[in-house]
């Protein structure tokens, strides 16, 4: 299997509820380096999986949707904890569709799997991954809508 990795950064801000949270149950920054790898089990007639360049500027299409934002302001999150597993997820399944509607180029098609890994520091990080086509979207976490302020 080959793999290609780009990867970005994004700054946001958020705050969760549960009291296993702790001092981030209030409204907090982070700022993470993120990763996206594509793997392919063949290169295209060109050798390669993904276009560097396409596979770069969709990672930063999917991370302007966060960027500096609030994540707690943000109406598609209402309710959810965006923690770092969360947004390793919601990363991926934007990169998947991207991949689905052929915006990496034909080398895109081959793809068949995409790991998204979300670094706070270099001591802690967290990924989602797993296939790019005929699989379910990744599931949200259950609503912590009823819990604390």
């Amino acid at each position: 299997m080959f793999s290609l990795t780009v990867s970005d950064h994004v700054m946001v801000a958020h705050s969760f509820k549960g009291a296993e949270f702790g001092p981030a149950q209030r409204v907090h920054g982070a700022t993470f380096v993120v990763e996206a790898e594509f793997r392919a089990p063949r290169l295209d007639r060109l050798n390669i999986i993904v276009d560097i360049g396409l596979a770069r500027g969709e990672l930063r299409r999917a991370l302007d949707t966060l960027d500096y934002r609030n994540l707690d302001e943000e109406a598609g999150f209402a309710g959810q904890n965006t923690t770092t597993e969360f947004l390793a997820a919601h990363i991926h399944g934007q990169l998947r569709a991207a991949l689905r509607e052929g915006r990496f180029g034909a080398g895109g098609a081959a793809v068949r799997d995409l790991k998204v890994t979300l670094r706070e520091s270099p001591n802690a990080w967290a990924a989602f991954e797993g296939p790019v086509a005929d699989a379910p979207e990744p599931e949200p976490p259950s609503s912590f809508a009823g819990m604390g302020a």
